[in-house]
């Protein structure tokens, strides 16, 4: 793993303050975010890198390990505990040669070297060796991306192939995934070193508003017009569901506001098949414009009626 200069990103010293990085991240993240840089890869490439960075030095155990560890900060832990093993093993045994313990000889000659204690230390603690040579396997660094999609793209499950890191990968995205959630794909991060596992990569999904639904959790609310005769006399209505229309019933005298729920009309669970929210639909109440003389003759004598009926 290359190693990247995350205070050199941000553009600050390596003793700055938790302040003046978060400042100067807000600042740059500012600059170069996607939404002021349309369409220009170059401020995306910039937008990610700061990002990263900010992870990783706004977190103040985070920075301690890079500080430390540099490249290697995201291992910090497996490297401490195989020096406290290593430690262990040198105050329970000093540097008393291999032959002077029971089981243990065959390395002759009182002393040993590098490659002896190699061995012995990975036979002993089932670990890796801790001499100039050794082979220490890491899992590779974990990645993460944002993908955006419509609410109506989360309905039904669906396959899509993303790209990151110049890697195209293959989703099955399951329906009803919701804001924010973060799914990992195990094994499609960064390589492994020396042979260590490959890391995770972890999407995290921004679903954007609809103009006609709003979800809620499962449930999907909506708004429907009907006109001032249906209102008053009762009929029927034609709701746009995500899976169709359905024709609604009207009851007579309906107010504006009234609020109807359609069971099971709403979002698809996330992975539970076949099950699903409910869709309230809101009634909005016409009044008719631009009357005929007529018509306003009969709205009076229905008023006149009301008043006096």
């Amino acid at each position: 793993m290359a190693y990247i200069d995350y205070y050199k990103i941000l553009g600050v010293d390596k003793n700055a303050s938790e302040k003046d990085i978060k400042k100067a991240y807000r600042k740059l993240a500012r600059k170069y975010h996607p939404d002021l840089n349309p369409n220009d890869k170059e401020s995306e490439k910039r937008f990610k890198e700061i990002n990263e960075a900010y992870e990783v030095l706004g977190n103040k155990e985070n920075r301690e390990k890079y500080d430390k560890y540099g490249e290697h900060w995201q291992h910090a832990d497996e490297i401490e505990k195989q020096k406290a093993q290593q430690k262990q093993y040198q105050q329970t045994y000093g540097s008393r040669g291999f032959d002077d313990f029971s089981g243990f000889g065959g390395f002759g000659g009182g002393g040993y070297d590098e490659s002896d204690f190699s061995d012995f230390f990975q036979s002993m603690f089932g670990g890796r060796a801790s001499s100039g040579r050794r082979n220490i396997k890491f899992k590779g660094q974990d990645l993460h991306a944002e993908l955006q999609l419509g609410l109506r793209d989360v309905y039904k499950t669906r396959k899509q192939t993303i790209d990151v890191n110049g890697k195209k990968i293959r989703l099955t995205i399951p329906a009803g995934v919701s804001d924010g959630q973060t799914i990992k794909i195990k094994g499609m991060g960064g390589p492994g070193i020396n042979g260590g596992p490959n890391g995770d990569l972890y999407i995290k999904f921004k679903i954007l508003e609809d103009s006609q639904f709003k979800r809620k959790g499962d449930d999907l609310y909506t708004k429907q017009n009907i006109d001032l005769y249906t209102a008053v006399l009762g009929g029927e209505t034609m709701i746009d569901t995500l899976d169709g229309k359905v024709k609604l019933k009207v009851k007579p005298g309906t107010q504006c506001g009234t609020k109807v729920r359609l069971k099971g009309k709403g979002f698809p669970k996330y992975k539970q098949e076949g099950k699903f929210g409910d869709l309230y639909v809101t009634y909005h109440v016409q009044i008719p414009t631009n009357l005929t003389e007529k018509e306003k003759e009969l709205f009076s004598e229905l008023s006149k009626i009301r008043k006096h009926g």
